[in-house]
């Protein structure tokens, strides 16, 4: 009788271990980010708030805090060394603020010439490299986030370089796009994202540099009458979290949102993709705002006005990796021009 009464016993622990083990609360992960839900970011961000909820059976806990409604530009990389969230995916241009100089590459104007010689740097040994430097910030780097090439916008017509000449022009902080808009006559103005709409409304700028996505889904365009289809320049992402958190997670959490991450990148690359072609087509339908198209004497016009950001940044950027990048593309053209 002793005996079964002690089995007993140890089978009402067992079921009360059992029962406190999923009575534990999720581990939340705060995910915060400045542009709008309806961007491939903020598209991607949900797929991996879908994503890590489903598979880790409600044991994660996702919260999506979108346009700059918990942080700001400026606050929310402190934020994250900090604890106060978990998970970010800013622009790569920010990473220079950290000291991290080697980041801004990716605002070199015209670095990459196509998505494919992009894609061999953040998909190969390259990019790797990059988001270990952030290691020592207490940040880990989870995967590079697509949002396509960049267009110029003002309120008097653009086509050639000069026609930005005297423009205050809204950046990123970043030495190398002060630069960029140094080359062209314009007066670089940095701003949080969130501010940008209200500054050209305003008159604070006349003109920014964005996607067609950002532009389109912060109505830019009902503010700024032309729209110069240059690609110029990049805007990507790093999705990264708090090295400390992510270690502490348990090992299967871990690996379940890494995969979660992958799926997730493959969302934010196909709608960037599909979101800016969709948003410049809506920009051109508006009555509000002209879209220019560049033919291939006035792109090379803007690639030479532009060439001496590259010269000035070598002794800020590793010439290394710059080398690296442009050893990339010339083999990836190589690759193009191969009769198949």
């Amino acid at each position: 009788m002793k005996s079964l009464s002690t089995l007993a016993v140890l089978f009402g622990f067992a079921l009360l271990g059992e029962s406190l083990t999923y009575a534990a609360p999720p581990i939340v992960i705060k995910f915060s980010h400045v542009v709008d839900e309806n961007t491939p970011k903020g598209l991607a961000a949900l797929e991996f708030k879908r994503l890590a909820e489903e598979r880790t059976r409600g044991r994660v806990k996702v919260q999506v805090y979108p346009n700059s409604s918990l942080y700001k530009d400026r606050e929310e990389l402190e934020a994250l060394q900090l604890g106060a969230v978990q998970m970010l995916a800013p622009s790569l241009a920010k990473f220079g603020q950290l000291g991290m100089r080697d980041f801004e590459v990716f605002d070199l104007p015209y670095i990459f010439p196509n998505k494919q010689v992009l894609k061999t740097v953040t998909q190969g040994e390259i990019g790797r490299q990059l988001l270990a430097q952030l290691e020592d910030r207490g940040i880990l780097g989870l995967a590079y986030w697509d949002n396509g090439f960049k267009v110029m916008s003002a309120n008097t017509p653009i086509r050639l370089p000069e026609d930005l000449k005297g423009k205050r022009m809204r950046i990123q902080p970043s030495r190398v796009l002060e630069s960029q808009m140094e080359a062209l006559g314009a007066t670089p103005i940095p701003l949080a994202f969130s501010d940008v709409h209200t500054a050209l409304e305003t008159g604070l700028v006349d003109g920014t540099e964005n996607p067609p996505s950002n532009l389109y889904s912060k109505k830019m365009h009902e503010v700024q009458k032309y729209v110069a289809v240059t690609n110029h320049g990049y805007l990507g992402y790093a999705v990264i979290v708090n090295r400390k958190f992510w270690n502490s997670l348990p090992a299967d959490i871990r690996t379940t949102l890494e995969r979660c991450i992958l799926d997730a990148t493959r969302k934010n690359d196909d709608e960037a993709e599909k979101l800016n072609s969709q948003a410049l087509a809506k920009v051109k339908k508006s009555e509000t705002t002209t879209v220019v198209t560049l033919n291939s004497a006035e792109l090379a016009a803007w690639r030479k006005a532009l060439e001496p950001v590259h010269r000035k940044m070598e002794s800020r950027i590793s010439k290394d990796l710059i080398t690296s990048i442009r050893e990339a593309a010339s083999a990836q053209a190589a690759i193009d021009a191969t009769p198949r």
